[in-house]
């Protein structure tokens, strides 16, 4: 595991930022253009959930459905969902600027988890 894909260490959780087959990942090439500011909300997010195991305030962490939740830094959305052996994967990013999810911003964690859960099952993504 290429060490830069780990996003937290945490005493409960590891979370990780999802790559694609070019060890690519959309959701930490948009962390790493955000402002220190809004690099610091998501690290205080991610800190409590490795640390603490969950974040109860909504408004900072909610379940979307379809096992797909969002760490929600205002004003980003990072998705993720869980995964065996205590990890996290953040799939996906972007900017909130609607009430509402935009539809195909779930599409594409729930495509990626797919990827991801096929990659892993054929021993593909951890190298």
């Amino acid at each position: 595991m290429d060490e830069k894909f780990i996003a937290y260490k945490g005493k409960k959780f590891t979370i990780e930022w999802y790559y694609n087959t070019q060890k690519k990942s959309e959701a930490l090439d948009y962390f790493e253009e955000l402002t220190l500011d809004r690099k610091k909300q998501l690290a205080k997010l991610l800190k409590v959930m490795g640390d603490m195991g969950q974040i109860r305030n909504r408004e900072k962490f909610n379940n979307e459905d379809d096992k797909i939740y969002a760490f929600k830094p205002h004003p980003d959305r990072f998705l993720c969902f869980f995964f065996i052996g205590g990890k996290i994967i953040i799939t996906n990013a972007y900017e909130k600027k609607s009430q509402k999810m935009p539809p195909r911003e779930k599409e594409r964690a729930l495509k990626l988890n797919a990827d991801y859960i096929k990659r892993v099952k054929g021993g593909t993504y951890y190298d």
